[in-house]
């Protein structure tokens, strides 16, 4: 049994392995009201940016309850679902707070302006920006394998290729005069 208090308050739901959309959609079907905090996350993938969105907590979700006047019961059985998280027998509220402050700052992400992405094209200039060659400029030829680019670095008056680590880079700024 919840324990006592009249209000909606927050608590925790354990998803099944990789089912937290699932599980979010069945539990809105049934009128419940959740909150699955999520994040887009790059990844590397044949050599070319992916942007996908995922769970920030994989495996588990929020759900807003009111003791009184909710059923607790279907939950359990609910697709995708695998229990209430509790705290001995009892299931434990989160902090109203705790919720609006993981809100406010996703929000504040999503409306930041993302850094120049790194969506080069053969010829692009490209400055090295950590090892040997560090602050060396280059031309991006192409990728290699998922997490590595080939570049054309001229040095010591001839031209030189290396396959470097794609995070070693940025695109160089153009702009500037000499």
């Amino acid at each position: 049994m919840p324990p006592q208090h009249p209000l909606p308050r927050w608590y925790l739901i354990q998803c099944k392995p990789r089912q937290d959309s699932r599980a979010e959609e069945n539990l809105t079907r049934q009128a419940f009201k959740c909150y699955r905090p999520t994040q887009h996350v790059e990844r590397i993938q044949r050599g070319r940016r992916i942007t996908s969105v995922e769970s920030l907590f994989p495996g588990y979700l929020f759900i807003r309850l009111d003791q009184l006047n909710d059923n607790w019961h279907p939950i359990r059985s609910t697709r995708g679902v695998n229990q209430l998280v509790t705290f001995g027998k009892q299931p434990i509220a989160v902090a109203d707070k705790l919720i609006e402050q993981l809100q406010n700052r996703l929000q504040s992400q999503l409306t930041e302006t993302p850094k120049d992405s790194l969506a080069l094209e053969p010829g692009d200039q490209v400055r090295i920006t950590s090892g040997s060659y560090k602050e060396l400029e280059a031309i991006f030829l192409s990728h290699d394998g998922a997490e590595r680019i080939v570049i054309l670095l001229q040095l010591l008056h001839r031209e030189h290729t290396l396959s470097i680590p794609i995070t070693a880079i940025e695109k160089a700024d153009t702009s500037r005069s000499i």
